[in-house]
């Protein structure tokens, strides 16, 4: 990028977390790595990394993030480099009897 800046992601939400969001399916945010643009999520909606990191910030359990088709955990987890365009879908859990 010859501006220098974080590369350009956009983050698509589950229903659930749309509310935080301002009721939006996906949001544009920026940064290197799924962290920086869960940072740059919590910034535009605060509370938003709370929904989706423990206190020590590793990923919550009952949450999938996937980069294009790879689900992060498959791959450097959090720390998982993140491309200019980058589609990150955010997946929650689904369990019950």
């Amino acid at each position: 990028m010859a501006d220098g800046a974080a590369p350009a992601a956009t983050i698509r939400l589950p229903g659930p977390l749309r509310d935080r969001a301002g009721r939006r399916t996906e949001v544009a945010t920026r940064g290197t790595t799924v962290r920086a643009l869960i940072v740059d999520l919590d910034q535009q909606f605060p509370g938003m990394r709370f929904e989706l990191c423990e206190e020590t910030g590793n990923l919550r359990p009952f949450i999938n993030i996937f980069l294009g088709n790879e689900n992060v955990r498959d791959l450097q987890g959090l720390d998982t480099p993140v491309s200019d365009g980058g589609i990150v879908h955010i997946l929650l859990s689904v369990a019950g009897g």
